[in-house]
């Protein structure tokens, strides 16, 4: 049943309908939140209303959520209600947590003497299981193959029924599906290890946790007695193996709280299904309903596009959007904006970057998020050319990435051999190509979501080849080594608090102040692999599921946001993309005849050097203002006074000292001796806001030295 919001107490803090899911009957409650509108606010709030109450005591609650860092913020908030603060807890923790700690005192009563040991990491064993079938053991054919384990096992799949299950449900698997069976199947056996115990993983333990409690009637007795009320979070991303360990932790009971929204489900290649959420008032026929939709987190420009995105979804699970409502004040006008090229593009969100943080927006509250991984190589790039501190979240940098090393690696190797002719302009991207294709690079996309990721990487090392033979013809293999060594150096900066880079899947239950959505192409987003092509028909669960990532990384915005596209990869590239189809209808001028509204696009004349007047190539010579090969006319002594001035302003500011110059930054200044504010300006790396925090003091360093 929907509850009526306006007919309950209010209790203080809370909006009618959040009061109606606190103090709804003890009993099933379904809570459908949107983004923003105070879900852990009204679960926390229930939970101590439920208590103070008397339905409950605190150590009778067991609350899972699927990370670490929400289970930690669940409990922060009920121990600032003064909830468990002598006594027993509310046990607030991952499903994965609970099941390893019920699995540790339950173990002894259902199994006997048997050891068993926590594997948390699979690799090997499933490479073990890889080899015994002939497929290959590298490692991003391992990882993919342990995911499809993972996904088999958290949806009730069996080794024996893995490959008709894959093939009714068009699943993209990354190996003959008879074949990854048998390694599902080696791996299981594997873990046995005879006197010595067993191997459980992750999913074992919520195996072993759901028999326990369905097989004993003991254990499950002792259980039930324990803990009387349950608490889910994001309900919508359960998997079938935890909706069966929810069920044994119930047994026949209905004191169950759920809390989700069918729309942010992103999960599904894990085997997260909504499904539960969906067909929760079937399940309880009495539930209470309440739906949340007051959005306090984006301003009502913000929620206003996230509501035309996720209206335009179609299936069962589009009939359960919310439509959120924006509480915060007016702000400006999510923007979009269309450009050439990629590195067009990555340059126009630095500069508005830098735009923001003049304003006083603080770079962590600045984000940009992408679909996948490889796509950040030419924001990090954009970043580091501009100055601004960034950090990689839920990945590595682009050259820290393993696959990136290796293929530099190899690119290394193939320098320094002597049966190779010297190549240059397009027969360079030839051999960069060859060089890379043992390592997994091919002319097709390949299967497999980690070797996709290798693949993307390794396409775009072949790109950067390609946008450096664009630039100058007869750069060789040994010229491209110093320029790759040149920008993975100069993007291993300290780990600092600077902007974020995201991808739409890392970013979900964080937000920021500032929000650039990038690269929305077609292909890219949706994803290539779910459109289909000539010989298989799109996959119209997948696309929806992608249009609900443009939803995701839409909400995470509080007043900035910009949606941006490039029609091309490479610089002067062939204008092959188009924009993402969920943009349709988004966009605010739909004329083809009409260019969208951008922010003004940068000249792409390439800087020349000071001295020699050549055309820059690579990061170093560009920030220092001149060829490497030319002669520098540094002042030492100026250089020594700039560098004890950085350090004791790091100091002061309590940053290390990059973020407040680069050592190249510091070396041009040294270089050139700027005595006005135009002329520090024009060296690379300083913009508006360092000029005005810094500018006077350096200024006045470099006029000491000019007099």
């Amino acid at each position: 049943m929907s509850v009526d919001a306006t007919s309950a107490v209010e209790p203080a803090g809370l909006d009618p309908e959040q009061t109606a899911a606190v103090v709804a009957p003890r009993g099933p409650v379904c809570v459908l939140a949107g983004a923003g509108t105070g879900k852990t606010r009204t679960i926390t709030r229930r939970i101590a209303h439920l208590i103070d109450r008397g339905h409950v005591a605190p150590g009778q609650v067991l609350a899972v959520t699927f990370t670490a860092r929400a289970a930690g913020e669940m409990r922060g908030r009920l121990r600032g209600l003064g909830i468990g603060a002598t006594g027993p807890q509310v046990q607030a923790r991952t499903f994965h947590a609970a099941a390893l700690r019920q699995l540790r005192y339950f173990w002894p009563q259902v199994v006997g003497d048997t050891p068993w040991q926590l594997l948390d990491r699979k690799f090997a064993v499933v490479s073990a299981a890889a080899g015994r079938v002939g497929l290959s053991t590298e490692r991003d054919s391992v990882r993919d193959l342990a995911s499809e384990i993972e996904w088999a096992k958290a949806s009730l799949v069996a080794p024996e029924d893995y490959a008709r299950t894959a093939a009714k449900l068009h699943r993209d698997v990354p190996a003959d599906a008879e074949k990854v069976a048998r390694v599902y199947a080696g791996y299981e056996q594997l873990k046995v290890r005879g006197d010595e115990g067993m191997l459980l993983d992750f999913d074992d333990l919520l195996l072993h946790t759901a028999a326990a409690l369905e097989e004993h009637t003991a254990v499950a007795e002792e259980f039930r007695d324990r803990y009387r009320c349950f608490v889910v979070d994001e309900y919508q991303d359960v998997t079938p193996l935890q909706q069966r360990v929810l069920d044994a932790w119930l047994g026949d009971r209905d004191d169950l709280t759920v809390v989700g929204d069918a729309n942010q489900t992103i999960y599904s290649f894990t085997g997260a299904t909504p499904r539960y959420l969906l067909d929760f008032s079937r399940t309880y026929p009495d539930a209470t309903v309440v739906r949340l939709e007051r959005d306090y987190r984006s301003t009502p420009q913000v929620v206003s596009l996230a509501n035309r995105v996720i209206g335009a979804a179609r299936g069962r699970i589009a009939g359960t959007r919310l439509q959120l409502v924006g509480q915060r004040p007016d702000g400006p006008e999510p923007t979009f904006a269309e450009y050439d090229d990629e590195p067009a593009e990555a340059d126009a969100v630095a500069r508005a970057i830098t735009r923001l943080l003049a304003s006083g927006v603080p770079a962590s509250e600045i984000a940009i998020l992408y679909r996948i991984n490889a796509q950040s190589e030419v924001h990090e790039e954009a970043l580091t050319r501009h100055g601004i501190a960034y950090q990689v979240r839920g990945g590595e940098g682009f050259f820290t990435r393993a696959e990136v090393r290796q293929g530099i690696a190899a690119l290394r190797q193939a320098a320094g051999r002597d049966d190779l002719p010297d190549t240059v302009g397009p027969d360079l991207v030839t051999l960069v190509r060859a060089v890379l294709a043992p390592l997994g690079l091919s002319d097709e996309e390949p299967a497999g979501t980690q070797a996709r990721e290798r693949w993307a990487s390794l396409t775009a090392l072949v790109q950067l080849a390609e946008e450096q033979v664009a630039q100058n013809e007869t750069i060789g293999l040994d010229g491209l080594l110093r320029e790759l060594s040149l920008r993975a150096e100069a993007r291993h900066p300290p780990v600092v608090e600077g902007v974020t880079l995201a991808s739409l899947h890392a970013a979900k239950g964080l937000e920021w102040d500032a929000v650039f959505l990038v690269g929305l192409t077609d292909g890219t987003l949706p994803i290539a692999h779910v459109l289909g092509d000539s010989s298989s028909a799109p996959d119209t669960a997948g696309i929806e599921e992608e249009r609900r990532l443009l939803y995701v990384g839409v909400t995470r915005a509080r007043v900035h946001l910009e949606l941006s596209w490039a029609l091309a990869r490479n610089e002067g590239g062939r204008r092959s993309r188009r924009r993402s189809r969920f943009l349709h209808g988004l966009v605010p001028d739909e004329s083809p005849a009409s260019r969208i509204a951008a922010p003004a696009k940068p000249s792409k004349k390439r800087p020349r050097c000071r001295l020699c007047g050549k055309p820059l190539i690579g990061t170093t010579a560009t920030m220092l203002g001149r060829c490497e090969s030319c002669p520098a006319d540094l002042d030492v002594e100026l250089l020594d006074a700039l560098r004890e001035w950085r350090l004791l302003t790091s100091r002061e500011l309590k940053v290390p000292a990059y973020v407040v110059f680069s050592d190249n930054t510091l070396t041009a200044i040294a270089e050139q001796c700027p005595v006005d504010e135009a002329a520090l300006v024009a060296i690379p790396g300083i913009g508006p806001k360092k000029l005005s925090t810094y500018g006077e003091d350096v200024l006045s360093l470099c006029r000491g030295r000019a007099r």
